[in-house]
Order: C-alpha cells, then sequence, then structure tokens
C-alpha cells in the first residue's frame, strides 16, 4: 500500500515507511559515503607512503653529503702547502703532519668511496647519479695514490739535498703532484652540485603533491561532513520538527474536538425533544386517522423522522462515547460474528466477505463496540468497491507503539479491493461531519476512532489509489495465563 496514518488518543500520526527511491537514495549516499572513505585513506596512506620516501631519502643523503668534492679539494691544497713549506724550511714538523694528514685523506676517500658505493644501490637515490660520483671518487683514489707516491720521492730527495732547490722550482714540483686530482675535485663538485639541485627539485615536486592530496582530502572530508549532516538532518532533526508540529496540530485538533462534541451534545438534546414530539403527534394521526397512516406524505415525514432520530444518537455517541464494558474475548470470534452478519447483505452486491484468520489472538475489549466498529468499516469498504469486489477480515499478532511503548498487538484487518482514498479525502477522512457520502453524517469514523480509543488502542489505515484500502484496529494483547472473564 501506499500511504499510512494513525488514529489514536494522541490524534493522527503519519507512518512513514521507506519508499524503493529512499532506499534507493540511503544505499547510494552509503556508498558514496564508503567510496569517500574509501579515497581518504588512500590518499592518507599515500601520503604517509610518500612522507616515509622523504624521510629515507633525507636520511640517504644526509650519509653521503654533498660537499665530498669541496673537502677533497682543500685537504689537496693544504698537503700541497705542508710540502711545500718542508721543501723550503726542511722542517721535518711539516713532513711528519703531512704524513700523518696524508693517511687521514687516504682513509677518509676509501671510506666516502664504499659509502657512495652502497648509496648508489639506494633506489631513492638512483636519479642523483650517485654511481657517476663514485666513478669519479675512484679515479680521484687512483690520482691521489699517484700524488702521494710522487710526494714520498719529494721528500726523500728534499731530505738528501737541502737548500738546493729554489722556490720556483719547489712550487712548479708540488703544484704539478696534484695537477691530475684538482680537475677530479671540480668534476666530483660538479656532479654533487648537479645532485643536490635534483634531490631539492624531487622534494620540491613532492611536498606538492602532498598538498594536492592534502587539499583534495580535506575537501572529501568537508563533502563527507556536510553529507552526514543532511543525512542527521532528514533523519532525526526533520522528523523531530514535523512531530513537533503534528504534536501542535493534534492538540489543537482535540480541543477542537471537545468543543466540536459540547456543542453536538447540545444541539442533540435541543432537537431530540420536538422530535419526539412529532413522532408523538405522527404516531396519534396515524392510529386516530386510518387515512393518514397510508398516506405517502405521512410515510416520508415518519421516514426523515427515524433518519433524524439516527442522526441525533450518532451526535449523542460522538460527544459521549460510552465507556466500554471490557472483558477477555477471543477476537477471530468477533470477525466470524460479524463476517455471519453482513454476509447476506454484501452478495446482493456481489461482494465476497471472507475470513482468513492464521493466528489467534485475545483481548480485552468490549464486543458489541468492537462489532460497531468493524460493521461500519465494512460498510465504508463495500460502498468504496460498489459492485464485484472483495471485503477480507484478518486476524493477526505483533507489535505497535500504544501509550508510549512498543507492546504486543493484537490487529483486526478489514482489507478491500476497492477504489482507493483520494489525497484530497485522505486529509479529511477522520474529520466529524466530513463526508462523501449522499445522507451521511461523517461521524462513522470519528466515532469507531474514539471507540478504539477507548480501548487503548488505535486505528490507522493505508490506501493505493486503484488498489484498495485497509484498515487496522490495533488492540492490546493479552497473554494466554492472563486470568478474567471471557465474554460470550
Amino acid at each position: 500500500m501506499g500511504s499510512g496514518t494513525n488514529y489514536s488518543t494522541g490524534g493522527f500520526r503519519r507512518i512513514t515507511r521507506l519508499a524503493p527511491e529512499v532506499k534507493v537514495r540511503f544505499l547510494g549516499f552509503v556508498l558514496v559515503v564508503g567510496c569517500g572513505s574509501a579515497l581518504v585513506a588512500w590518499i592518507t596512506a599515500s601520503l604517509w607512503n610518500q612522507l616515509d620516501r622523504l624521510q629515507k631519502e633525507h636520511s640517504a643523503v644526509r650519509s653521503e653529503s654533498f660537499y665530498l668534492g669541496v673537502h677533497l679539494r682543500g685537504a689537496i691544497r693544504n698537503l700541497n702547502d705542508k710540502l711545500l713549506q718542508f721543501g723550503v724550511t726542511q722542517d721535518p714538523t711539516y713532513r711528519d703532519d703531512f704524513l700523518i694528514e696524508s693517511e687521514g685523506l687516504k682513509s677518509w676517500i676509501a671510506t666516502n668511496r664504499m659509502v657512495l658505493a652502497r648509496s648508489a644501490n639506494v633506489q631513492l637515490l638512483q636519479g642523483l647519479e650517485v654511481s657517476r660520483q663514485v666513478d669519479i671518487l675512484a679515479r680521484a683514489e687512483q690520482a691521489y695514490h699517484r700524488y702521494l707516491t710522487n710526494a714520498t720521492v719529494f721528500l726523500e730527495e728534499t731530505n738528501a739535498t737541502p737548500n738546493q732547490v729554489s722556490f720556483d722550482d719547489i712550487y712548479k714540483r708540488v703544484r704539478s703532484f696534484s695537477s691530475g686530482l684538482f680537475p677530479l675535485c671540480d668534476d666530483l663538485v660538479a656532479a654533487q652540485r648537479e645532485a643536490f639541485s635534483q634531490f631539492l627539485r624531487d622534494t620540491q615536486e613532492t611536498l606538492i603533491n602532498h598538498q594536492r592530496l592534502l587539499k583534495l582530502a580535506s575537501g572529501l572530508i568537508l563533502a563527507l561532513a556536510i553529507a552526514l549532516a543532511v543525512l542527521v538532518y532528514r533523519g532525526m532533526i526533520a522528523p523531530l520538527r514535523v512531530g513537533l508540529s503534528e504534536s501542535t496540530s493534534i492538540i489543537e485538533r482535540q480541543e477542537k474536538l471537545a468543543s466540536l462534541g459540547i456543542l453536538a451534545s447540545g444541539v442533540a438534546h435541543e432537537i431530540r425533544n420536538p422530535l419526539t414530539a412529532i413522532k408523538f403527534r405522527l404516531f396519534s394521526l396515524r392510529k386516530a386517522l386510518p387515512a393518514v397512516a397510508d398516506n405517502e406524505d405521512a410515510r416520508v415525514i415518519g421516514n426523515e423522522i427515524n433518519r433524524l432520530e439516527r442522526i441525533v444518537q450518532d451526535f449523542l455517541q460522538f460527544a459521549r462515547p460510552s465507556e466500554p464494558k471490557l472483558a477477555r474475548i477471543d477476537a477471530g470470534r468477533i470477525l466470524k460474528d460479524v463476517q455471519n452478519l453482513l454476509r447476506g447483505q454484501l452478495e446482493r452486491s456481489a461482494i465476497e466477505l471472507k475470513v482468513d484468520q492464521r493466528e489467534s489472538a485475545t483481548v480485552h475489549a468490549d464486543a458489541q463496540q468492537m462489532k460497531q466498529v468493524l460493521i461500519n468499516l465494512i460498510q465504508n469498504s463495500a460502498e468504496n468497491i460498489g459492485r464485484n469486489g472483495t471485503v477480507t477480515l484478518r486476524l493477526r499478532r505483533g507489535t505497535a507503539e500504544l501509550d508510549g511503548r512498543v507492546r504486543p498487538v493484537a490487529i483486526l484487518e478489514v482489507a478491500d479491493t476497492g477504489k482507493g482514498i483520494p489525497p484530497e479525502v485522505e486529509m479529511r477522512l477522520f474529520d466529524p461531519f466530513f463526508t462523501t457520502k449522499e445522507g451521511g453524517t461523517g461521524l462513522g469514523l470519528a466515532i469507531s476512532a474514539r471507540i478504539v480509543e477507548k480501548h487503548g488502542g488505535l486505528l490507522r489505515y493505508e490506501t493505493e489509489l486503484n488498489r484498495g484500502t485497509t484498515f487496522e484496529i490495533v488492540l492490546p494483547g493479552v497473554d494466554d495465563d492472563a486470568s478474567d472473564n471471557t465474554a460470550d
């Protein structure tokens, strides 16, 4: 069925059911949130991976300093100075300093060559052309060995022939020792500068990628937060606002119904007295004048008096519904009794009245009042069908919210295969004195709803155009072991 409405002591309450399109939207939202969360997780993992890569790269770069060429060149110049000072002064201190520092530089070159060789195998540093630096440093190491060989010969010759060589000759000879080393130092400096520039470019690109990913993640998180806020609003805040609005409408409606009931009671009493007098006079005339008894006008007057009496009775029942005489009764038995009572009447309109009782249920109820409600609902269904249709009475157990708590209930259904209830009629379906039937009072459903209220239950319906309508009488269930009087 399509829409649904509850009528209870609180008034009307709209039953909201997830339509297929609403379910699809909800599943779509869940899918979008899931994909967004997965994307955010992927971005976060990617950021951490890149940050880890950058950290490892920095660590690797720190281990193979960019200043090997500069240091080597400075160390060679310092050794040349030691040789030159020894050649000029023959001071053994300069010779000893040269020997010590040259051995230290030799170890330093070997150590850094091995470090660079290991770094060349690190994938993070392959883009920095470390292998080229290793090759240059290896050639520099060979050239340094030649430098040491020449320097050793120079030291021996200087010891053997002191003060026999001019300063210019000494300077030229010492300079020639390192002539092969300085170009290699320059090549190493250039290679490391290029590697350092490449490292800065890679770092800058990584940081830019991080910024992009962070902006994307921030946008996705913002979008998810907005979507979640919309979902919370639609799922919680909006229903609360609707509920508040409905509660206000319920209070106003109950106040109107109370005022209307008092008015109806007063009007009914005022009409009933003269109506009784008119009916008594018509009875006296028919008895005194036999000709009047067969008169058409007298018959019409009598029928209209009876109709007015029924209207007045409905008014009084709506204004002052009698208290139900509750007893423990079998709900299925009530359905059977009503079926037997109305089956013949409905068959004249080719309408089948059947009972579909798959469960049994016991309720505390006034059997006569429950029959009155069922009869009214069945007659409404028959009038909605017209001819050729089915009215089905069902009994089932379930749970429903009654008196602010969910509890077991017995549900008596009256389902028809009629034309359904148009939306414009739905809006005023339970309004007193609203009717779409010629000669109707518009109090049938209102009285039925109030009777069900007196039983602590609710009256609700579902309808769909061209498919039919189902009214449900929801009553508190009674445990099988409950001890109480059972109605006959």
